[in-house]
């Protein structure tokens, strides 16, 4: 067993599984490196990865599907300027990498001479989670049996529950790095998932009402993690908010003071302003951000992290896909704007230090400055108190699907649960509520901070350009005013 292994205990692993069986080792990474800097070029990396991964699915009290897959392949990247060269292959070979280096190189028309070496230049990395396999970490039948005893506890926690859904995955990444400047990093990254989804039925009025209640969590952990208290914990609170909105009414709409509550509701800053703060929209010009370190950004008292070293959670990394080390990063610090999360291309062409930023989907994708965990610190308020001051709006637990356009920082926000407050009275349950609004905007109108500030359960999943990567969001609950709320009343 590996647990919290060191780096050259991880780079052991990954030769094992990268190289070795395909008659591979360092000698051949500093040929193929040397052969792309035989050209100018800025930068140039080998990405290595072997997945394996296995999802489970339950439905009409039955395990309908299990899928099991085994990936594995090579990118080789050449920078020069802003400009990147890029190949990738499933075939982990001398003959393919030595092409794809060929290949690569040509994004820059001047010969030089090269020499490359990487031996023992190994990155500095962390152990923020175990390098164990966590398919292997229950059997089978096991599997199954967990599954279906989240359909048991579904069923028997309300007789208005007529459907659960849940899905089980689990995967085992291991990667390898090996960069024109000497750096050879791998990680072991475990990762898994339980999903939990219910309808419930009700008859209202001569018709059958259906509402919909999800749930689940998971992070960089064996899937020992989903005991019995834990698979209850997701249930009920699928079950739960699936009845709540059995009761609830068409939400109003209108300009309002809107509520958001702590941990998932995360997925709005995530969305509307973490993206914004990426340091390639913002090299660009075509972020609402742009140019703006050093002024202020939001109101006082908000605190905005980019954080990849927590332990065991769904976005956080020991190195990222170039090789640096995962950072804390603080983007904004008592509403003033510190700085953006970076990749190595887009650091060195604004003269900044790589944040340990650079994710990539998979090795058939280019890096690129992605975020890990981004989150807001709480403040002093009791939550109470922040729902209390609400004369007329809106208070929203639960977010569901969302957009955001970067260069104008407009968002748009389903809420999949909400209430309506009055004089801080909590009315009733309401559907259908879109909070729409301008990130940058957004952040100056926080009048009250939460001293709850919670972590989602591990359940995010971040698209950009086409690649989706893990991440995890949090914040304390928050009160924002004067957004625009669209609702069906």
């Amino acid at each position: 067993m590996i647990s919290r292994e060191p780096t050259l205990e991880r780079l052991a692993v990954a030769k094992k599984l990268l190289l070795t069986p395909f008659g591979l080792d360092e000698t051949h990474l500093n040929r193929a490196l040397a052969e792309i800097r035989a050209h100018r070029i800025d930068q140039a990396d080998l990405y290595f990865q072997y997945t394996r991964s296995e999802s489970w699915s339950l439905e009409e009290g039955i395990v309908k599907t299990g899928s099991f897959s085994i990936d594995q392949g090579v990118g080789v990247r050449a920078v020069s300027g802003d400009k990147t060269a890029f190949a990738y292959s499933d075939d982990i070979s001398w003959k393919s990498l030595l092409g794809a280096a060929q290949t690569v190189r040509t994004i820059s028309s001047a010969a030089k001479s090269a020499k490359v070496n990487i031996k023992n230049q190994y990155a500095k990395s962390r152990s923020l989670y175990i390098g164990d396999d966590p398919i292997a970490s229950l059997d089978s039948m096991t599997k199954v049996k967990l599954l279906e005893r989240v359909e048991k506890l579904a069923r028997g926690k309300d007789s208005r529950v007529s459907q659960v859904m849940a899905g089980l995955a689990s995967e085992y990444d291991v990667v390898m790095v090996a960069c024109a400047d000497g750096t050879l990093a791998a990680d072991i990254r475990p990762l898994v998932r339980l999903s939990v989804t219910v309808i419930v039925e009700e008859s209202q009025g001569g018709k059958v009402r259906r509402e919909t209640g999800s749930s689940g969590g998971g992070g960089r952990f064996s899937l020992g993690y989903f005991d019995l208290n834990c698979i209850t914990e997701y249930v009920n609170e699928a079950v739960d908010g699936a009845l709540i909105n059995l009761n609830s009414r068409p939400a109003p709409a209108g300009v309002m003071t809107v509520v958001l509550g702590p941990g998932w509701p995360g997925i709005l800053l995530h969305e509307a302003i973490g993206h914004g703060l990426e340091g390639d929209f913002n090299r660009k010009g075509s972020s609402a951000f742009s140019g703006r370190i050093g002024e202020r950004v939001a109101a006082k008292g908000v605190t905005v992290l980019d954080d990849g070293t927590i332990t065991d959670r769904r976005g956080s990394l020991n190195v990222d896909d170039e090789g640096n080390t995962t950072q804390r990063n603080i983007l904004i610090d008592d509403g003033i704007l510190k700085g953006y999360i970076q990749d190595s291309m887009n650091a060195r062409l604004t003269g900044v230090a790589p944040t340990g930023n650079g994710r990539r989907e998979s090795y058939a994708h280019v890096p690129m400055p992605r975020m890990t965990n981004t989150y807001m610190l709480g403040g002093n308020k009791e939550p109470e108190e922040i729902v209390g001051s609400i004369k007329k709006g809106l208070y929203a637990t639960n977010f569901g699907g969302g957009q955001v356009d970067i260069t104008s920082g407009k968002f748009v926000f389903s809420a999949s649960q909400a209430y309506w407050v009055e004089n801080g009275r909590i009315l009733y349950p309401v559907k259908g509520a879109t909070i729409v609004g301008n990130g940058p905007d957004a952040l100056t109108r926080v009048s009250m901070i939460g001293n709850d500030m919670k972590l989602d359960p591990g359940v995010g999943t971040c698209g950009k350009e086409g690649q989706s990567v893990p991440v995890g969001v949090g914040q304390p609950t928050l009160r924002i005013d004067g957004l625009t709320v669209g609702g069906t009343a």
